[in-house]
């Protein structure tokens, strides 16, 4: 107040000499002030760094959570006789190269892994018109169903749409000049071939697939085949 004679630290201010007695209670008065702030600095960095660390465990968490969720895709299963069993949650099929080359022969390692291409007219199931379920080489996987076979003139197997929609899946492929549709097992990302839009109805799609990263089942009955 205006009325109270100044303090040790304002007569300070305003030139008066001080001893060292008397600059004490200034002193400590700083002292006092500057640990204060420093306190004050600890405590928000130690909140920060709480807070941080509650952060990053957070998102951990979350990244765990979201693998552990991508590790099991839902796929239709289907028995050798066609009959579909429903949509099953499976866990994801991943091997390392090494095992992928222990388990396939060169040319199936070739496509299925490596994304090559067969010649056409030179492969297995071209023509092939038997009825059964095309399934994925590496993980067994139903992808194709003989009744959705039809004869593209490619020189590879061709289909109008897949067994399930469910148990493949596309991504852009630019490994030549124009953009294509790869299309790949869900369950291993084995590569299978392309999706094109020149096929017939009542898609007008045509799965162009390489014989070598299919595996044919024969009916194990004479029920017909049914989509998932």
């Amino acid at each position: 107040m205006d009325g109270e004679p100044p303090t040790i630290c304002a007569r300070a201010a305003k030139g008066h000499e001080l001893t060292a007695e008397s600059t004490r209670p200034c002193n400590s008065v700083a002292l006092a002030r500057r640990a204060f702030l420093r306190g004050a600095i600890m405590v928000q960095s130690a909140i920060a760094l709480g807070a941080l660390s509650d952060g990053l465990g957070f998102f951990a968490s979350a990244m765990a959570y979201a693998d552990q969720g991508a590790a099991t895709i839902p796929i239709v299963v289907f028995t050798d006789a066609g009959q579909s069993r429903g949509t099953v949650p499976t866990a994801r099929v991943v091997r390392s190269d090494a095992e992928w080359r222990a388990r396939l022969t060169p040319e199936q390692y070739e496509i299925a892994r490596r994304a090559g291409t067969e010649p056409p007219f030179n492969n297995k199931y071209d023509e092939w018109k038997a009825p059964g379920i095309y399934r994925c080489v590496c993980c067994n996987t139903a992808l194709f169903s003989s009744r959705n076979k039809f004869d593209s003139g490619t020189g590879w197997p061709s289909f109008w749409a897949p067994i399930a929609p469910q148990n493949i899946r596309a991504r852009s492929d630019y490994s030549l000049v124009l953009p294509r549709t790869e299309v790949l097992c869900a369950l291993c990302d084995a590569h299978l071939g392309h999706v094109f839009d020149d096929g017939p109805p009542p898609t007008g799609l045509r799965y162009c697939m390489n014989s070598a990263a299919l595996n044919f089942i024969a009916l194990a009955s004479s029920a017909k085949p049914q989509a998932g």
